[in-house]
């Protein structure tokens, strides 16, 4: 059984990301937690941050009432802040915000407002701190991410295939990119631990066709490895169509319907993993109260899809679905990047 207890080596694990985020003594870092935060990884951060001599700030919310019939899982978007617009302006004159709040302020309309006044985010993932511990931040991994940033930055087209039957094309010219390798890299403002994985933000009406959901795929809104194919039929952004005739279907309409928000079927994000050391089948080892699932997000060659919030297009709903695949081949302007699950051409040696 894991427990949670602070462990040296776990404030070591800490103390490099942070360090390799740029944060040195004497920098004011502030840890935005909320009450139903996991507290070893406030802790964690707070013994970290006072190891490099930095003057760590703790700031914790009430965690906001639950307003929705449905449970909310790995959305990227804590609702925690929504009430405190007032304390942004002083996050954001902080070096560095630790954000270990439970769902994580990445799509929220918070952190856009952070980033309009030069803060920095890294966002710690809700996990047991043994999963951050495997996923240390790498530099190796740093390498591999800046590359990828170099080609969607050039890129204008995204073509996604595999042997399942998945054909979706996605628009990337104008779109907002990033890239993360579980810390901030130079010029960065918003990064997560555990990191690895590149993607890009599709502005409206640039995603088209189908995805195939195979077996071994995985819903990490509902921490599940896909056990019978669905496919997503995908028109101007919106998921039109759910096909498949098992549970993993089943369940998938059952809770998109429920939101009754159009919004929730449009397309979030879309990218692919770089983390060698991310394991696809590490979920089947924790407890869900354990795993918030990022470390299945970053492993190496899976596309990820995602639906949901996309701040970008102005699109703001409570509902996201994460999706890890596998077995999909990547190419961007006919350049391919991933062959049927595994990194290739300019991302085969990073």
């Amino acid at each position: 059984m894991l427990v949670e207890k602070i462990e040296q080596k776990w404030i070591d694990c800490f103390s490099k990301s942070f360090r390799l985020s740029g944060i040195s003594p004497d920098h004011t870092v502030a840890i935005l937690a909320e009450t139903q935060s996991r507290k070893i990884l406030v802790d964690l951060a707070e013994h970290a941050l006072q190891l490099i001599g930095a003057k760590p700030v703790t700031i914790s919310v009430p965690s906001p009432k639950v307003t929705d019939v449905l449970p909310l899982r790995s959305t990227g978007s804590s609702y925690a802040l929504s009430e405190y617009g007032s304390i942004i302006p002083l996050l954001s004159t902080c070096d560095l915000i630790v954000d270990c709040t439970v769902e994580g302020i990445l799509h929220t309309r918070e952190l856009q407002s952070i980033i309009e006044k030069d803060g920095k985010v890294l966002m710690i993932s809700n996990e047991h701190p043994e999963i951050l511990e495997r996923l240390v931040p790498d530099k190796r991994i740093s390498a591999k991410v800046i590359k990828s940033l170099e080609i969607l930055d050039n890129a204008s087209g995204m073509t996604v295939k595999s042997d399942a039957g998945t054909d979706l094309h996605v628009e990337i010219r104008d779109a907002p990119c990033r890239a993360g390798a579980g810390y901030l890299l130079k010029g960065q403002k918003v990064a997560y631990w555990p990191g690895g994985l590149a993607l890009f933000f599709p502005l409206k009406n640039t995603v088209n066709g189908q995805v195939v959901l195979d077996v071994g795929d995985v819903n990490l809104t509902f921490k599940r490895y896909i056990e019978t194919p669905i496919t997503l039929v995908i028109e101007n952004d919106y998921v039109v169509s759910i096909e498949g005739k098992g549970l993993d279907a089943e369940i998938m309409r059952s809770y998109y319907k429920a939101w009754n928000d159009a919004d929730a079927y449009a397309i979030s994000h879309v990218g692919w993993g770089l983390n060698d050391r991310a394991r696809w089948e590490s979920m089947l080892m924790y407890d869900k109260t354990q795993i918030n699932g990022t470390e299945l997000r970053a492993f190496a060659g899976n596309f990820l899809i995602s639906t949901g919030a996309n701040e970008f297009a102005d699109r703001f709903t409570k509902c996201h679905f994460d999706i890890p695949m596998r077995n999909c081949s990547i190419s961007l302007d006919g350049q391919e990047i991933v062959s049927k699950g595994n990194l290739a051409g300019s991302l085969l040696n990073g």
